[in-house]
């Protein structure tokens, strides 16, 4: 059996069990799983996680499932990379790249989190399962019930990108799509969820779904040598992922597993969608929502479900938050980090590579110590946000002339060796 003593209220304290409940009845605060760490830390040791399979799920005590994992049992353990190309173009000295562009099975960081509200939707016996979406969680929703063998709803805003929607239909779910922004597409799933008694991943299984987030930041820790970087810097749609990258740092330092020195961790935000980035600049405790406008869709929540809370543990991490326009996001983003490390991110991640250049240019981020920057998503399922931003093919016919003469429009010299060959074959051509 696993390790959860039920689920608590974020904001008053009040306890319930474990079932698929995600707000505080009292004040109406989000729920957050329990553990006993106690029990945890007489089974659990670096050397148990270090024998285990390389997935999310050598992690298992500290995910909220009372039995072994039965949907995406092969999620997680993505590269940790040390960019030391990006680096070198950033002026920093230590710089890594933890790239959930190549998740398993839909290359996003949301397959984490729904292998965990699958199983756990498993386990209360639910049939059906659904989502609100922005694109990456409805295309892991509906590949991962395809494999558990579940009928799945996908409910997305109608004029998100064509790959994400491509990639949701393929698996077959039911996919509804909706008029109007993400906001709108939540408050509808709120009220299906209630009336027609489904799993939904981020609604009812919510604080069970959010945990699985928590192993992107052990992976990272893991990965370091079971240490902690100075910073860390996240995309923010709902806020929640930087908060479980602090609680996975928070765990392992309770368990014994780390050293915490105090990571700094950093939101990154896309202006046109920015509510918890402008809250951290304005020093507002509250959040404001905004009608998201910005090609970066998978991260465009207006009324972050998780903002408040985000926005303070970014201050107490000692971190701050930044947001950059679109242009930004494309060329300061998406187009240096494929440059440099050969990684095609979608827009998210295109948002969090521009806002560490922000904030390194700000000297909010110090050059010389060790940062980490989350890449959650691959950029094939978004590539209309670089359409008309590249530079377009060159054009010749399949003739060696041809390609010489561009050779020379170009300033590049045809190598030595090259012009002897041609020599000798023109002198054998001559006196034949």
């Amino acid at each position: 059996m696993g390790f959860v003593k039920g689920l608590k209220c974020r904001e008053c304290g009040e306890v319930y069990p474990k079932e698929p409940i995600h707000v505080c009845s009292f004040c109406f605060g989000p729920l957050e799983v329990e553990y006993d760490y106690e029990a945890i830390k007489k089974c659990l040791t670096k050397e148990v996680i270090a024998s285990r399979p390389k997935n999310m799920w050598r992690y298992k005590e500290l995910l909220p499932l009372d039995g072994e994992p039965t949907v995406g049992v092969q999620v997680g353990f993505t590269p940790l990379i040390k960019a030391d190309n990006l680096a070198r173009v950033l002026g920093v000295k230590e710089l890594y790249i933890k790239n959930d562009s190549v998740n398993y099975p839909t290359w996003s960081f949301k397959d984490r989190v729904v292998s965990v509200a699958l199983s756990k939707s498993k386990e209360f016996g639910f049939k059906t399962v659904a989502c609100a979406t922005t694109g990456n969680l409805g295309n892991s929703v509906a590949a991962q019930a395809a494999q558990a063998g579940l009928e799945s709803y996908i409910f997305m805003p109608a004029n998100i990108e064509q790959g994400k929607i491509i990639g949701t239909l393929i698996y077959g779910p039911n996919v509804i799509g909706i008029n109007g922004n993400y906001d709108g597409v939540n408050r509808l799933c709120s009220e299906i969820a209630g009336k027609y008694g489904w799993a939904f991943a981020n609604i009812n299984i919510r604080p069970f779904y959010a945990e699985g987030s928590k192993t992107f930041g052990y992976e990272i820790l893991e990965q370091l040598g079971w240490k902690v970087p100075k910073h860390i810097v996240a995309p923010m749609a709902g806020g929640s992922l930087v908060l479980k990258i602090i609680k996975a740092i928070k765990e392992f330092a309770l368990l014994g597993f780390i050293k915490d020195s105090g990571t700094k961790i950093y939101g990154a935000q896309a202006s046109g969608s920015s509510p918890i980035s402008t809250a951290v600049k304005s020093g507002w405790d509250n959040i404001k929502p905004v009608k998201p406008n910005t090609i970066a869709q998978s991260i465009a929540i207006g009324n972050p479900a998780d903002g408040y809370h985000a926005v303070k543990a970014i201050r107490d991490s000692g971190g701050w938050a930044e947001d950059v326009s679109d242009e930004e996001l494309v060329v300061e983003g998406i187009k240096l980090l494929a440059t440099t490390e050969g990684i095609f991110t979608e827009t998210a991640g295109g948002v969090t590579v521009a806002v560490t250049k922000k904030l390194l240019e700000q000297e909010r981020i110090p050059r010389d110590e060790s940062i980490v920057i989350s890449i959650t998503g691959i950029g094939l399922k978004t590539q209309e946000a670089v359409i008309g931003r590249l530079v377009a093919p060159k054009m010749i016919t399949a003739k060696l002339e041809d390609f010489d003469a561009l050779m020379e429009r170009e300033g590049k010299a045809v190598p030595a060796g090259a012009k002897r060959a041609q020599k000798r074959k023109d002198t054998v051509g001559t006196k034949s």
